[in-house]
């Protein structure tokens, strides 16, 4: 009985009332080193005046990282989805923060589907779609009548919805909270080089990829996640009709990256235990490379050859992101500190954190939520 007492009160937050407590209003969230690296030695402000080592961080990033007055922080989860879930719920249970009021910022590269962006581009997502739950026959054994060695799991065959869903198959932040940022990263003067250029250029004769030739850009548009790397246009296609799939039509899929499912997963939970607000949940993605191939290039030279995207994706997370956070830190009494109401449903395909999912099975809870 004692110890449940304990956990009750850790969850419920009677650890925020300590004196060393930090009251971040953005916490940024990255998950390797070059991401780390976008906010170091930055001018605006300095993200390493404190310096907070919490149990259950990856071995390789155990810090949490703060401006003197607390107000920015940032952390590094490692790549792939275990090292995001393990890190942000060890975060959530630290009694050295109170996030009830904290805006969460994942700011990572990713790759770009050339039908929607091209390298360099800063992205901010609506849905994060899980693609990877899936069932799968090695290439070499797919059906006849089988696109794809992909499909939904609990169905018959690709195209279907799937049968029996695991709850994180999607998530959906605020989009209000995603215009703002946009709005506020579109003041940005993004960076370019002359490598990228080229390779933009090597798009041209690709039908359907006139976006991959543009410069860089800030776009609406939304993330897939998966373990897996995959290179090409068999594959890219795939999992672009696995995220219609799974949104019920919804999403405009153009970038895919390793963690941000486990990301809002844990913070989901957390949010059902009211220690953190979901409705203050902003991910962005930068460009640094193409899902599949232009044409005439092999998926292997997409995958392993020279990626000349990955320099301006790194440096414009800082270069978009700096116009994100210096938003929120300067219109904090006037805008952000009351939180912005989202006009649409978030949350996941169970509608844990009550109201009517616009995919998946809908609200298995009634649409009044779980019960924490």
């Amino acid at each position: 009985m004692l110890l449940v007492q304990l956990l009750t009160s850790l969850l419920l937050g009677a650890s925020f009332n300590g004196p060393t407590t930090i009251n971040p209003k953005v916490f940024i969230i990255t998950m390797f080193t070059s991401e780390l690296g976008a906010w170091t030695d930055i001018p605006e402000f300095n993200l390493f005046e404190q310096n907070i080592t919490v149990p259950g961080f990856s071995p390789l990033f155990p810090d949490v990282h703060c401006t003197g007055d607390g107000s920015v922080c940032l952390l590094t989860t490692g790549e792939a989805e275990i090292n995001a879930a393990s890190t942000i719920s060890s975060l959530l249970l630290s009694p050295s923060f109170n996030l009830t009021s904290t805006y969460f910022f994942i700011t990572g590269i990713a790759g770009v589907n050339p039908k929607i962006g091209s390298i360099g581009d800063v992205t901010f997502a609506k849905y994060a779609v899980q693609v990877a739950l899936q069932y799968e026959f090695d290439a070499r054994q797919i059906p006849a009548d089988f696109p794809t060695g992909y499909f939904p799991q609990d169905s018959l065959a690709p195209g279907q919805v799937p049968g029996h869903w695991y709850g994180t198959e999607v998530f959906e932040v605020n989009d209000a909270l995603r215009q703002l940022a946009f709005d506020y990263a579109e003041t940005a003067t993004l960076n370019d080089t002359l490598a990228a250029q080229l390779a933009r250029n090597l798009y041209a004769n690709s039908t359907g990829y006139e976006a991959a030739t543009q410069g860089p850009k800030v776009v609406l548009c939304d993330t897939a996640t998966s373990d897996v790397y995959w290179s090409g246009d068999l594959l890219g296609e795939a999992f672009e009709n696995t995220t219609q799939i799974f949104t019920n039509g919804s999403s405009v899929f153009c970038t895919s990256q390793q963690e941000d499912n486990a990301t809002l997963s844990a913070l989901m939970r957390g949010a059902l235990f009211r220690l953190v607000d979901f409705a203050r949940i902003i991910v962005m993605r930068t460009a640094s490379d193409f899902d599949r191939q232009y044409s005439g290039e092999s998926p292997l030279a997409n995958l392993l050859g020279s990626h000349p995207g990955y320099e301006p994706s790194v440096l414009n997370l800082h270069l978009a992101g700096v116009k994100v956070v210096q938003g929120i830190v300067g219109e904090w009494d006037d805008k952000f500190a009351a939180g912005i109401q989202p006009t649409n449903y978030i949350g996941d395909v169970f509608g844990s954190l009550g109201g009517e999912p616009d995919f998946g099975p809908g609200s298995i809870f009634g649409g009044t939520g779980a019960v924490a």
